[in-house]
């Protein structure tokens, strides 16, 4: 049994009673018969060379009722990609990598932006989004998850828990997000998420008004964590970021695809450490410093299309009401950290606070300087229409990287 509230947005499955794996993994291979899944693994070629991919992969070897799983290698030279297919060859599912920057699928990436239907930047979200187009060609998952390739403390029973709303055929989710504690080597993690989009969200409550999908955002415990899974179908429908703003902009979908019923969220770990990306402050391409710059950005996309307007001075008074909101949040986090025994750098925290606030009121000129900029990825029901053979084209490509000569 699981212990789980109405946070009256979503259901949060929390507190959840640690059952064996096994016997989590008993069902779901009950439920593959009905829902057949897949996992999707966006990777950089620089971590098949990390401490965290390789003790994934020995996990993922014991999971036994995965159908497909579906790697997107992103920064990969032809000897790159080889050592990538031997990486991965000791996974028993059916197992596929895209090969992102190799001839046949930079082939079929340049016609897509020749058609103006292309992720215009590499990223993330291309990564995901080019993965998810493979997984609707192949039509061997119902249902998929989708976690990060940097987990230092990954175990199989993550993803068990991760999938296990989407593919019981009797519940009627479409939608799970993982969360769970940002806490490793004594330290409190997350910063992104605590400092900036908690504080911001509240700061556009005040500043645009009470909306529905700013509540929505907020009844996330963890908005920011790359882990979580869907029915299929849901694949075919969104139009996600190409950038950092990948996770904000798949829940921003959600939200306007689907009933609030049909999406949840799940505490997957009690435990999880992943490689911490460093703030950057003098380089906006890397970093905190571009994250937050895309997560900003996403957000102003996506109240835009709600009818929300915004003006120089709007963006001017949203980083001022963030700012005094992100430092008291600062003062409870602190008390937090010394209640349980955990440590927390002030200065630090303020550094990135400081950082979070400058790029807020960038990120809003950015976005009243280029009306024009088309900021999401056209969603897969649209590509196919405007080229009906191309998830064929794409499973072709794919499989000849896979087996054949490249």
């Amino acid at each position: 049994m699981s212990d789980f509230h109405q946070n009256g947005v979503i259901t949060d499955f929390h507190n959840l009673t640690r059952r064996p794996v096994e016997a989590l993994e008993q069902e779901l291979c009950q439920f593959a018969k009905r829902r057949p899944m897949g996992l999707i693994l966006p990777s950089l070629f620089s971590e098949l060379e990390g401490p965290a991919l390789s003790a994934i992969v020995d996990e993922l070897v014991k999971v036994p009722y995965l159908n497909e799983i579906v790697i997107g290698l992103d920064r990969a030279d032809r000897d790159q990609f080889l050592y990538a297919r031997e990486f991965f060859s000791r996974l028993p599912q059916h197992t596929r990598i895209l090969w992102n920057d190799g001839p046949r699928l930079r082939a079929i990436d340049q016609e897509l932006e020749s058609h103006g239907l292309g992720a215009l930047e590499p990223g993330k979200g291309r990564n995901v989004w080019y993965c998810a187009g493979y997984v609707l060609s192949s039509g061997r998952s119902s249902a998929v998850g989708l976690h990060d390739c940097d987990i230092l403390t990954y175990d199989r029973g993550l993803l068990a828990r991760l999938m296990y709303p989407v593919a019981n055929p009797r519940f009627n989710y479409s939608f799970c997000k993982g969360y769970y504690p940002r806490i490793a080597e004594g330290k409190l993690n997350g910063r992104v998420s605590r400092l900036m989009v908690t504080p911001l969200l509240r700061a556009l409550k005040t500043v645009c008004g009470p909306l529905p999908y700013l509540d929505y955002l907020d009844s996330f415990r963890y908005p920011l964590s790359g882990e979580f899974a869907m029915r299929s179908d849901v694949l075919e429908g969104i139009r996600i970021p190409a950038d950092w703003g990948l996770e904000i902009g798949v829940l921003s979908e959600l939200q306007r695809n689907y009933s609030h019923r049909q999406l949840c969220q799940v505490d997957i770990a009690d435990a999880y450490d992943h490689k911490h990306q460093p703030i950057s402050e003098e380089d906006a391409t890397g970093g905190l410093n571009r994250m937050s710059l895309d997560i900003a950005k996403a957000l102003y996309r996506k109240l835009a299309t709600q009818g929300i307007s915004f003006s120089s001075e709007d963006f001017r008074t949203l980083k001022a009401t963030y700012y005094r909101l992100a430092l008291d949040l600062i003062e409870a986090y602190d008390h937090d950290a010394t209640m349980n025994g955990l440590s927390l750098d002030r200065h630090c925290e303020e550094q990135a606070v400081e950082l979070f606030a400058s790029n807020l009121l960038e990120a809003g000129n950015l976005f009243l300087d280029n009306p024009r900029e088309r900021p999401f990825i056209p969603s897969w029901n649209r590509v196919q229409a405007a080229m009906p053979d191309v998830l064929a084209r794409m499973h072709e490509a794919v499989e000849l990287d896979n087996q054949g000569k490249v």
